[in-house]
């Protein structure tokens, strides 16, 4: 019997930047070094949104989720002693991805490279930035343009790039169910598709090029025969939209090529340890069916509920995949799902149900006019309601969380501030210090860039204009303009946009039946109203910063609201001064912060200071996050109510806790709690 030959491995990633260009360069070449092939690049939040580090909304933000690149010099820095033209490098950036590529294209020219060469993925997802993780900069109309100048751009001269990754990764982490994730990603490449189409930008006969380049990135939770058979849809739709919607022929064209990073979502703050576990389930979701393997592969690490992983942690994470790749059989046979008849069962309603809810968002007009109309939002906000009901009720069991709670001290936690990287908070100063260094000498040798104001001159008439903006965009970072600089010519064009929270329509997930925790819960709030000779208890969910990862903010307000209160949520992107200005306007008698970025030390207290000063003490501040231990103490300590982080999954619980410090900062007694 002859052997088959085995199939190649898929791309392994990890997904990894912080604190600055050169920190995250010796890690790049340390993961390569241990057998990595391919670069995954994380941005922090001032890149990400079009800020400098030393912007007023980039305060506790620099460098904490991923690398600050502000300029050419911090891309070169970036990749030095790292040739491009030999690396796949996907790059997660979306509102500032033309800028991000522009920066990548200059430095590979600078190394020599053939940009003809070039591989890699910017993410360019505008859409999901929308309706789940908030890095939206620009209007619905003028970020599809910029995506569309992107995808034109690249198949004439970077024909080797994926310009865009669809991306349906944080839809599910937004509380999407497969038939959601799969409906939402298939309209937002419609979209894409039919804007590139009707720009007259590529010919039509071209067409097959573009849908060659269209990649997908998705995520895979621990329903992972469920997971694999959403896998299995997605490829089948894509087939179906490729051929019958743009009438491309060839089947190479139309494969549906996807990487995945798997769930963050389901990792668990208690008992981290059981996320190994859920990692691999998730990763074999990916890979077990080989007609919907995917190509690039990066795991999180099982600390990442609890904050930044260590080099050691991506490490092991990396070490799963080669397991699997290189000691397991997995590669060695065909695709061992053809011919069930569960899996075939289960794709066919998958496929049946996403193109019906396709169809549903094509007669709204499409994906941007459901994004503007709030329906996709409210629909995520729903659905992950009805998920955090599930999980408090018992219904979906967490191993650690809900069920076998007891467990053995910790090895791997015994010293949480040595489990998890921390950014040293003293790097925020010197990557401002370097921006400002960079700004006073661009000009000057060794790098004798030309005078930024003209090439920003130029990229606004562009905006204004229809012409592509990929070349404007080019001699802005050739002339050693900032990102910050870059992104304010384009708001000064196109304006910002604030996108809809989905809570006011959230339906109900909890009914509050007699005798339920929420019945009890709004009866407390009642009462305390009515003690303080109020209509209704008024409190305001904030999220200051730049992150955008609104989920838990969304269902605290949601769920809060269903218990009585008045609800002040104003969205994402707001500065601490926003927010006291808000609590006091709205006369609020509690305050929520929620921040999964790291910057909660700075940012909290800025809000207690401003509170002070503003004599409004008696205004409870509670807040929710990521936050290590050591930190909730901090923030204890400097005056914070309560703090709640993941392993907290009971929302009626916490909005009973709010009550209760609501009651303790007015003075009034402890309600008595029914036994």
């Amino acid at each position: 019997m002859t052997e088959r030959q085995k199939d190649r491995p898929w791309l392994m990633r990890t997904y990894a930047g912080h604190s600055t260009a050169q920190a995250s360069n010796e890690l790049y070449r340390r993961n390569l070094a241990k057998g990595q092939t391919g670069l995954s690049v994380a941005f922090d939040l001032p890149t990400q949104t079009g800020y400098d580090p030393d912007h007023i909304l980039a305060r506790g933000e620099v460098g904490r989720v991923g690398v600050p690149v502000a300029h050419l010099g911090d891309m070169r820095r970036l990749f030095q002693d790292i040739p491009l033209e030999q690396m796949n490098t996907s790059m997660t950036i979306n509102a500032t991805a033309m800028w991000l590529l522009a920066l990548y294209q200059v430095v590979a020219e600078e190394q020599g490279a053939d940009i003809t060469r070039l591989q890699g993925t910017t993410q360019n997802d505008i859409v999901k930035e929308y309706l789940s993780r908030g890095t939206h900069v620009f209007p619905p109309g003028p970020s599809l343009r910029l995506t569309t100048d992107m995808i034109a751009y690249t198949v004439s001269h970077i024909p080797k790039w994926n310009p865009i990754n669809i991306c349906s990764y944080h839809l599910q982490e937004a509380g999407a169910t497969p038939v959601q994730e799969i409906a939402y990603a298939m309209s937002t490449a419609i979209a894409v598709l039919d804007a590139v189409r009707d720009s007259g930008q590529v010919p039509p006969e071209r067409m097959g090029d573009v849908v060659a380049r269209i990649s997908f990135f998705v995520n895979a939770g621990v329903r992972f025969i469920e997971e694999m058979c959403k896998m299995r849809a997605f490829g089948r739709i894509w087939d179906k939209v490729t051929r019958e919607r743009y009438g491309i022929e060839d089947p190479k064209q139309r494969r549906f090529r996807y990487g995945v990073q798997v769930n963050s979502l389901g990792l668990t703050e208690a008992q981290p340890e059981n996320n190994v576990q859920r990692i691999v389930l998730e990763m074999l979701a990916v890979t077990l069916s080989k007609d919907a393997r995917a190509r690039a592969v990066q795991l999180p690490a099982w600390n990442e509920a609890l904050g930044l992983p260590r080099p050691w942690d991506q490490q092991w994470s990396l070490r799963i995949q080669q397991v699997l790749a290189y000691e397991s059989d997995l590669l060695e046979y065909d695709d061992i799902f053809e011919g069930s008849k569960v899996i075939e069962a289960k794709v066919d309603r998958l496929v049946a149900d996403a193109l019906a809810e396709i169809d549903r968002i094509q007669e709204m007009g499409g994906a941007m006019a459901a994004v503007e109309s709030g329906y996709l939002k409210s629909q995520l906000v729903a659905a992950h309601a009805e998920r955090r009901a599930r999980i408090e009720s018992g219904e979906e069991k967490i191993v650690g969380v809900n069920v076998f709670e007891g467990t053995e001290p910790n090895p791997l936690t015994a010293d949480l501030d040595t489990a998890i990287q921390t950014v040293d908070p003293a790097v925020e100063a010197r990557v401002v210090e370097a921006l400002r260094n960079w700004r006073d000498t661009r000009y000057q040798p060794p790098f004798n860039h030309p005078r930024p104001c003209k090439a920003l001159e130029r990229l606004k008439e562009a905006a204004k204009g229809t012409e592509n903006l990929m070349e404007a965009t080019l001699e802005c970072a050739r002339a050693g303009v900032t990102t910050g600089e870059w992104a304010a010519a384009l708001r000064e064009v196109f304006g910002e946009y604030r996108a809809p929270t989905g809570v006011s329509s959230a339906p109900v997930a909890v009914p509050a039946e007699a005798g339920s925790a929420l019945a009890d819960v709004r009866a407390r709030v009642e009462a305390t109203a009515r003690e303080l000779g109020v209509g209704k208890l008024r409190f305001l969910v904030g999220k200051p910063g730049l992150d955008g990862h609104s989920n838990g903010a969304e269902q605290i307000a949601v769920r809060a609201r269903d218990a009585g209160f008045e609800v002040v949520y104003q969205g994402i992107r707001l500065t601490p001064e926003q927010i006291v200005d808000a609590a006091l306007a709205e006369d609020v008698h509690a305050v929520g912060l929620s921040i999964l970025s790291g910057s909660h030390a700075r940012l909290v207290p800025d809000v207690l200071e401003r509170l002070r000063v503003a004599g409004a003490t008696d205004i409870p501040v509670i807040a929710g996050g990521i936050i290590p231990s050591g930190d909730a103490e901090q923030l204890r300590t400097a005056g914070v109510a309560a703090v709640f982080t993941p392993k907290d999954f009971d929302i009626t619980g916490i909005i009973g806790r709010i009550v209760d410090e609501i009651r303790k900062a007015n003075k009034l007694d402890p309600l008595e709690v029914p036994a």
